[in-house]
């Protein structure tokens, strides 16, 4: 293939251009914001995991107060109108069998009161590890806010600049013919450059010296004869500083 040597030369603008691309599309994906925004997802995940363990051992808690209040209301009921009927009653048996039963309520009232007393008090332990629970996510909301802000706001600057070269790029391509660009744009493709410059006799492609019996056959083509790195199979670019 042949091409004039200012299109050749303009391979390596075209390169450069995307190398640059490459480059801000690689930082675009790394971006260490958006790592750590990955690392509180996962951590977000597990608290919340937590939080929702935590908050059913709240609400269990709290139902158990429930019934223990209404166990004590049951009891206390029955203890006033036991008491109400001792009052008016004349039978020795019934006189008996409320103050036994009085007895009874009265220690059975005490036992609820203790465990009322007790489960209110793995009520407010339970809280306090809910609170902390919600404290750290509520931290890393507000980190994962401030990463948010900080990775749009990089985002926008790579993105600036990505179109900013990549027309660029388009003005270049544009200069250089069709048969020529189709033959960059596939050597970049395949193996990762295009095009690099041949600077004293070492390819910039595979930053190797080409062998004497290569140079030679360089040596020995048409300027405008389009040339392929022998080890990275760019398109080399000779220039004065070639060493030819």
């Amino acid at each position: 293939m042949k091409a004039p040597v200012s299109e050749q030369r303009s391979l390596l603008e075209l390169q450069a251009a995307d190398n640059r691309l490459a480059q801000l599309g690689h930082r675009a994906k790394t971006l260490p914001q958006q790592k750590r925004l990955d690392e509180l997802a996962a951590l977000a995940g597990a608290v919340s995991r937590t939080f929702a363990t935590v908050r059913g051992e709240l609400e269990d808690a709290q139902l158990e107060i429930s019934r223990v209040e209404s166990d004590v209301q049951v009891v206390a009921t029955r203890l006033s109108r036991d008491r109400e009927r001792l009052e008016v009653s004349s039978s020795t048996k019934d006189i008996q069998a409320l103050e036994h039963e009085i007895v009874s309520l009265e220690k059975r009232r005490s036992d609820l009161e203790d465990i009322e007393l007790a489960v209110m008090e793995r009520t407010d332990e339970i809280s306090g590890r809910l609170q902390v629970v919600e404290s750290e996510l509520g931290a890393l909301a507000a980190e994962r806010d401030e990463l948010l802000v900080s990775r749009d706001a990089e985002l926008a600057e790579i993105n600036s600049e990505r179109r900013g070269v990549q027309v660029n790029r388009d003005l270049i391509a544009g200069g250089v013919g069709d048969e020529l660009l189709a033959l960059y744009d596939r050597q970049r493709a395949r193996y990762g450059i295009g095009a690099a410059l041949l600077t004293r006799g070492i390819s910039m492609g595979s930053n190797v010296k080409l062998h004497e019996s290569d140079l030679a056959k360089i040596r020995l083509a048409e300027p405008d004869d389009v040339v392929l790195d022998p080890d990275s199979s760019c398109i080399l670019v000779r220039t004065e500083e070639s060493g030819l």
